[in-house]
C-alpha cells in the first residue's frame, strides 16, 4: 500500500471550467467526499449552468471519463480553421451520418464538433435543413460557443457571432 492520498487524482479545483463529454462544459463548484457502497470516495461536484444540471464525477474516474481541461488556444484556432474548410458530406445514408454526427458532439473533442458545424451549416442561398440535421447543428453550435465562449472569457453571444463570421468565410 502506497502512501498516495485521494487529493493525488485531483487535477480540477473549485471554479475550473471543465469539458464533459456528454454534456459540454461545465465548472468545478466543490470537491466532496460521498458515500458510495460503504466507501467514501472523492467526487468533483460540477455544475452544467445552460443545462440546470450537476454531475458527480469521482475524481479517481475523471481522466477516464473524458472529462477535461478548456481547449487550448491553438485547439480553439484550429476549430475555427476547420469552420472555414469545405463540408465533407459522406454519400451514406443519413441515419448512419446522423450517428457519426451525434458521436462526435458527444465525444467533447472541439475539433470534431467544428467538423459537425461545417458540414451542417447552411448558407443563405443553400436548401433548407430538416428538422434532425437543424437540431445536431444546433446542438454542435451551442456546444462550441459555450467552449469558445469559457477560453476567450466572452459572453455567449459573442462567441456565437465569432462563430457565425467565420462560418460566413466558409469555402464554396
Amino acid at each position: 500500500m502506497s502512501n498516495k492520498t485521494a487529493n493525488d487524482n485531483r487535477s480540477f479545483k473549485k471554479g475550473d471550467f471543465i469539458v464533459y463529454p456528454a454534456h459540454g462544459v461545465g465548472r468545478v463548484v466543490g470537491v466532496e467526499k460521498d458515500a458510495v457502497a460503504g466507501f467514501e470516495i472523492e467526487v468533483y461536484v460540477v455544475s452544467f449552468e445552460q443545462d440546470k444540471m450537476v454531475l458527480r464525477v469521482p475524481t479517481a474516474k475523471a481522466d477516464t471519463s473524458g472529462m477535461r481541461q478548456l481547449s487550448s488556444d491553438k485547439i480553439v484556432k484550429d476549430a475555427m480553421k476547420t469552420l472555414k474548410g469545405k463540408a465533407k458530406v459522406k454519400r451514406t445514408m443519413w441515419s448512419r451520418r446522423a450517428q457519426e454526427y451525434e458521436a462526435k458532439i458527444n465525444s467533447g473533442d472541439l475539433i470534431s464538433i467544428a467538423e459537425v458545424v461545417r458540414d451542417l451549416h447552411r448558407a443563405e442561398d443553400q436548401p433548407e435543413q430538416s428538422y434532425s440535421e437543424r437540431q445536431l447543428y444546433e446542438s454542435a453550435i451551442d456546444r462550441m460557443v459555450r467552449e469558445v465562449a469559457a477560453v476567450e472569457s466572452i459572453e455567449h453571444d459573442a462567441a456565437r457571432d465569432m462563430l457565425s463570421k467565420t462560418l460566413l468565410k466558409k469555402a464554396a
